[in-house]
């Protein structure tokens, strides 16, 4: 019996060892290298995993990088320039400005400039209702006001004004990691650039003709072409129904702002316009 006991302990013994050198071998053979690096810039990274940088989270963008061995092309918003200063510093770059850039709802269809003409009473969700018809205000185009870019901020930088019915972004707090503008069913919120802290934008997305436009909206873009007109610059174009203002090229003269019977066009710079 005893003899029984020692050979079933030596053969479970053999199994286990020659299960280890095959488990060793095996191990080395598809082992995968990991720069660490990765770890380190992973570190650095806020781990906010908002998919601002435009990969799968954190970790997936430090991988991006030391793949390419250079940050040129790959930034992450919620971290800022601090962040974006101490990665190039450990890839052996010097940290370049990027354009500062801030956060733009366009539209201007509150309560009051775009009053309600149906009763909504179903799912309270942006992208439901934008399927299921053109909202209360009857604005095809409009923010419809349930908040599913509250929903999809995770640094609770976005609130629905109840007063106006409208988004309001708090830009203290916004990272610009874009996940509102994904959530926004009607592709009102843009990401834009600012230069100087100076921006001008049409703040409508309506594609209706002008008199439709204007029924459902008092401050919608009537494609009057007004603006288009006034600006110097080429930075105008007016395409179905709706001015578009490219912010490479505005030079924030403000004559658009000026010239908009509307004032469908909006300015970070108000006090500026005659």
């Amino acid at each position: 019996m005893s003899e029984t006991i020692v050979y079933a302990v030596i053969t479970l013994g053999g199994i286990g060892v020659i299960a280890a050198v095959i488990l060793y071998f095996v191990s080395q053979k598809f082992k995968v290298y990991e720069d660490p690096k990765i770890d380190t810039i992973a570190g650095l990274l806020p781990g906010a995993n908002c998919g601002g940088c435009g990969y799968a989270g954190c970790r997936a963008l430090a991988e991006a990088i030391v793949k390419a061995g250079s940050t040129e092309g790959k930034a992450c918003p919620a971290g800022g320039s601090d962040t974006g200063t101490k990665i190039a510093a450990m890839m052996g770059e010097t940290a370049t400005a990027s354009d500062p850039k801030r956060t733009i709802i366009r539209c201007q269809g509150s309560h009051e400039n775009a009053p309600r003409k149906f009763a909504y009473d179903s799912i309270t969700s942006c992208a439901f209702a934008h399927m299921s018809g053109a909202g209360e205000s009857a604005c095809a185009y409009g923010c419809l006001g349930f908040g599913d870019c509250v929903k999809a901020c995770k640094f609770d930088s976005i609130k629905i004004d109840e007063t106006i019915g409208l988004p309001l972004v708090n830009h203290d707090t916004c990272v610009l990691c874009g996940a509102c503008v994904k959530a926004c069913p009607r592709n009102i919120i843009e990401i834009r650039n600012i230069q100087e802290n100076q921006a001008v934008w049409v703040d409508c997305m309506n594609k209706e003709k002008g008199v439709d436009a204007k029924k459902n909206c008092k401050v919608a873009c009537i494609a009057c072409r007004k603006c288009e007109k006034a600006c110097e610059f080429g930075a105008i174009t007016v395409e179905n129904n709706l001015a578009f203002i490219d912010s490479t090229k505005c030079t924030a003269c403000l004559k658009c702002v000026g010239v908009c019977p509307t004032t469908a066009i909006q300015t970070l710079i108000k006090e500026q316009v005659s």
